[in-house]
């Protein structure tokens, strides 16, 4: 799991000091990430009229590097000092004090021919937004027609949340060091960063681990999946059912089996009235179907402990109905993933629903929220940044918590978080949501985690859709795909 890890900007503060206090001068941890932007630089761009808008703290030293070595490459290098050259302090100073060149004074005028320019105006860590002359010169930069490079963040950028902080530089590459950061990932950061290339700068692994840290990106290499033995039968991996909506409705619980199915479950039933039985039936053969009328239904159905997990919730139906058997379900032991109607019934009466999800701690739930939903039932988390709300939601619910979007964040309730970085703009197509539940309750019926499979669901999810290879795709096409996604699984866990 090391590199992994997504550190927050105090984080890597807390990081660097324990770096140096190890021994390690703190000047030569700046060097290492000056010559690691200028590598990259060279590696990625042709040589060209630079120019380095430095700032007053320690990415201003940076930045001072970078000019020195791009110099040093014979590459025409001016360099702008947004503050007063004799208000800098550490080793911001010692780094311009080997600056040779001269210090310009930061300002749109200078934009003129350049081809590339350096951002190393502002950390990652802003705790204001930028606006006034500053902010000015941030929106000359992005009106300029240079490739922009980025020292750890555009600035602009919230390292920790991923929101612009008033104005924001929109870089083509951002080089950041030893461990990438929430706002890197989360929206809109991701989309300001460009390419994120990663660098390692002499902050050693076991510091990192030290930390603590919490957050982390969504991976293969996050998650466990249980064993399961060579010559297991279909109920070793698990009966995973899915809770049908009426005979007009019967769509979303089908992509949710096919989900399931393709995910692994070695069975799968749709539960629902014998009308709702008689449409699924022209469509699915292997998938089982049991009547299930009303919550008594739900709860005769998941009586079999053998079905070990259910998915409530794809055009299930808003209301009393779908209340009472998201309670029937929860009340089987059963692992259970509240999608779409489950989560929306409960409309300003979650801890109706928490308190059902407390009476079975040991059996895990799932939360599939997208942002609407997320807010009828956690009104009062709507303002916060994403991790922070959906740790809070996990907390709270005592679920573990995926907040739907292109940067879907996954929390469990002991304070883990997963940002998911793969999911492309094609998943936004009807009825993509109803198979990521799917996806989830499969996993659970396989017997992974509720974190490990909402994790692990959300990235099979992205892959599926990112096989597909381009525009056209459609929900029906997901489960099909997921063989090839879980292929992927395995070649990047190493599994033989």
């Amino acid at each position: 799991m090391s590199g992994l890890e997504l550190l927050t900007p105090s984080e890597m503060g807390e990081a660097d000091r324990r770096t140096i206090e190890s021994g390690v001068p703190g000047v030569e941890l700046m060097e290492n990430a000056g010559r690691a932007v200028a590598g990259a630089i060279v590696d990625n761009y042709a040589p060209c009229p630079t120019l380095v808008f430095c700032g007053p703290g320690n990415n201003g030293g940076d930045g001072f590097v970078v000019a020195r070595l791009l110099a040093e490459a014979g590459w025409s290098v001016r360099l702008a000092l947004f503050g007063d050259p004799q208000k800098l302090k550490g080793d911001a100073a010692t780094m311009a004090a080997r600056w040779t060149g001269e210090v310009l004074e930061a300002n749109a005028d200078l934009l003129g021919g350049a081809g590339l320019i350096v951002d190393a105006l502002l950390g990652a860590g802003l705790d204001r937004d930028v606006s006034g002359p500053l902010g000015d010169l941030l929106t000359a930069i992005n009106g300029s027609d240079a490739q922009i490079v980025a020292v750890d963040v555009p600035s602009g950028l919230d390292g920790a949340t991923g929101h612009a902080r008033g104005v924001c530089v929109k870089a083509d590459m951002s080089v950041t060091f030893a461990r990438a950061k929430p706002g890197h990932i989360l929206v809109p950061g991701r989309m300001l960063c460009g390419d994120v290339v990663l660098a390692d700068i002499g902050i050693p692994d076991e510091i990192v681990e030290s930390l603590g840290v919490q957050t982390f990106l969504d991976d293969p290499e996050l998650w466990i999946a249980p064993e399961t033995a060579a010559g297991a039968h279909k109920y070793a991996h698990g009966h995973c059912v899915v809770v049908s909506g009426d005979e007009l409705h019967t769509g979303a619980a089908r992509l949710a089996a096919f989900g399931a199915f393709r995910a692994g479950a070695g069975l799968v039933t749709l539960a629902g009235t014998r009308d709702a039985l008689l449409v699924h039936a022209a469509h699915v053969t292997a998938i089982m179907l049991a009547e299930a009328e009303g919550a008594q239904g739900v709860a005769d159905v998941l009586a079999d402990t053998r079905r070990n997990a259910v998915v409530l919730g794809p055009a299930l139906g808003i209301g009393s109905d779908t209340r009472d058997k998201v309670g029937a379900a929860l009340a089987s032991g059963a692992a259970c993933v509240l999608d779409a109607d489950a989560i929306s019934s409960f409309q300003g009466m979650g801890e109706a629903l928490f308190s059902q999800i407390a009476a079975k701690p040991e059996r895990p739930v799932v939360l599939t929220p997208h942002e609407g939903e997320f807010k009828r039932l956690f009104a009062d988390l709507a303002g916060q940044d994403k991790p922070g709300r959906t740790r809070a939601a996990a907390a709270r619910s005592g679920a573990v918590v995926v907040l739907k979007g292109a940067d879907s964040v996954i929390a469990a309730q002991d304070g883990r978080a997963a940002i998911n970085d793969n999911a492309p703009p094609s998943l936004a197509t009807a009825g993509s949501g109803d198979v990521l539940a799917g996806i989830i309750g499969g996993l659970l019926a396989q017997g992974w985690s509720g974190f490990d499979a909402a994790a692990a669901g959300v990235w099979l999810h992205g892959a599926a859709a990112n096989a597909f290879g381009g525009p056209g795709l459609i929900a029906e096409d997901l489960p099909g795909l997921l063989p090839e996604a879980m292929r992927a699984i395995r070649d990047l866990q190493h599994v033989d």
